[in-house]
């Protein structure tokens, strides 16, 4: 292991939850305006992800008022409070880049399992 792995493994953030594309996510980023801050969540469906290690990333996608938004996080950001977990989906591609083209139910992605039943 060389120098850099060694910063890079000493920066990594623990506690995330192992999660796919497919999957439907709460990702509550610190926003900071003035001198106060806030979280802020965004909850969607993981469309991608990129990377490994510190640098990886994932992209998200939620239809917000009929127009499809999309944020892509790192996921060691110090900007993430937390990662939620809410739904696994089932897919059969690593990058879900089709669903904007797509509208209204052909957006559904089918279920696997519910991890947090807080709705």
């Amino acid at each position: 292991m060389n120098i850099v792995e060694k910063i890079e493994n000493s920066s990594l953030k623990t506690g995330t939850p192992v999660f796919k594309s497919g999957d439907t996510v709460k990702v509550y980023q610190k926003i900071k305006e003035g001198d106060k801050e806030r979280v802020q969540v965004f909850e969607g469906v993981v469309i991608a992800r990129k990377g490994s290690g510190l640098r990886s990333s994932f992209t998200v996608r939620k239809n917000s008022y009929g127009v499809g938004v999309e944020k892509t996080f790192l996921v060691n950001s110090p900007l993430i409070d937390k990662i939620e977990l809410l739904y696994r989906g089932k897919v059969r591609k690593a990058k879900l880049y089709y669903l904007r083209k797509k509208k209204g139910k052909d957006t559904k992605i089918e279920r696997l399992d519910m991890i947090n039943n807080n709705n």
